[in-house]
């Protein structure tokens, strides 16, 4: 109860807080219980980052790496559903439920989810710090047993709200993949401190620019393990899930000579909103995010449930016309292919492929039919993870490869 006290408080204060300014009068509507402070807690804001410094440059790491033991990661709570807010109470329930908080938080608190599995003999699951200008983040590393002198892949995986490290990688089961496909896989992990609900700050103006914010630490770790380890530099990539999805594309955006491709689960669009309330239309699918980058783009693999209600498919559909438009410059390209398919005993699916003249890849967009907002053919032992639809951890290492 005390956990549940300490989460729940600070995130009811800084609801008031954040609507008072987005809903004039909204304050008087949400009642403070007698236990909570009456006052606003900048730490505690849901979805307004800190104050990040004019230019944080992707330097001055200070990186410590040491084996740890995995803790028990989370298990998927209920989706919440979808129905428009009509009141300041509704309003927050219904915002703090689309950054990824689910209603039953404030009734039960989070469950734990399975164990992940052991290591292989000679691989190493790491962690480590990296800082810069702009803040610290953790994270952790998975180094498989096959790691020498051999360059080998490096792949940046992005967690969605309320997840860590730990439950990402047991969802996804990237570990036992890369394993596999002789990858190293790093997982930087949200602080509590500029986000409590753990959420990557894809909305925030700040941290969608280069050389500064949450995408400047991001690429810094990357750049990092590529100085401590044998990385191939042509092969370093980033996905993510949600939140992570969208920070995933603001990162391949702004870091092109970092990274090679991009993976988006369940996300959003380059610079679909700037702060709360167009974060918010975003998630619905009211956001039109503009098209055209002068400096291009990177390839890109998109996943999406057709049934998400937590984050619209609709913004699958404007990362494609995105994603080709950044990397084409609007011009002409060959029709993309379609292919319709299905997982035995689970989801129907339908893949369309963009590739370029000479056939080099361009984007592929995997709509998974019937599923909602979840990791399409994850495992239990993670949360938001569904197990009936096709594997898109397999399928973005597969896209990967061809653009290596």
């Amino acid at each position: 109860m005390k956990l549940k006290t300490r989460i729940i408080a600070p995130i009811r204060a800084a609801i008031r807080n954040l609507l008072s300014k987005v809903l004039p009068g909204v304050r008087s509507a949400v009642p403070a219980k007698p236990d909570e402070p009456h006052k606003d807690e900048t730490r505690s804001q849901v979805a307004a980052a800190p104050p990040v410094p004019a230019s944080a440059p992707v330097s001055t790491p200070v990186a410590v790496r040491k084996a740890v033991v995995d803790q028990p990661a989370r298990r998927a709570p209920k989706a919440a559903p979808a129905h428009t807010p009509t009141s300041a109470q509704e309003f927050a329930q219904d915002f703090m439920a689309r950054l990824g908080v689910p209603d039953a938080l404030s009734r039960n608190g989070f469950a734990s989810a399975q164990p992940g599995s052991e290591l292989p003999p000679g691989a190493q699951f790491l962690s480590g710090s990296y800082s810069n200008t702009a803040g610290t983040r953790d994270y952790k590393l998975y180094v498989p047993s096959s790691c020498g002198e051999q360059p080998m892949p490096l792949l940046v995986m992005l967690h969605g709200c309320t997840q860590n490290p730990d439950d990402f990688a047991a969802g996804t089961q990237m570990n036992a993949l890369a394993e596999e496909k002789q990858c190293l896989v790093a997982y930087p992990a949200q602080a509590k401190s500029v986000n409590p609900s753990k959420c990557w700050n894809w909305f925030n103006a700040l941290d969608q620019k280069r050389d500064q914010g949450e995408p400047s630490i991001i690429a810094g770790i990357a750049q990092h393990v590529m100085e401590e380890y044998p990385v191939d530099p042509r092969q370093v990539f980033v996905a993510g899930l949600s939140a992570g999805g969208a920070m995933a594309v603001i990162v391949g955006t702004l870091y092109p000579e970092v990274f090679a491709a991009v993976g988006v689960h369940s996300g959003l669009p380059f610079a679909s909103a700037r702060d709360l309330p167009s974060a918010l239309a975003a998630m619905r699918g009211g956001a039109r995010p503009a098209r055209g980058r002068k400096d291009g783009g990177i390839p890109i693999i998109v996943f999406h449930g057709d049934r998400d209600t937590t984050v619209h498919p609709r913004n699958g559909d404007e990362l494609m016309v995105q994603g080709v438009h950044n990397q084409t410059g609007g011009k002409d390209v060959p029709a993309a292919s379609v292919h319709e398919g299905s997982v035995p005993n689970g989801h129907s699916y339908t893949q369309t492929t963009h590739l370029q003249a000479d056939g080099s890849p361009l984007a592929e967009h995997w709509v998974i039919h019937g599923a909602g907002h979840a990791w399409s053919g994850g495992s239990t032992q993670g949360t938001y993870t569904d197990d009936k639809g096709p594997d898109a951890s397999r399928e973005m290492m597969r896209f990967f490869e061809t653009v290596a």
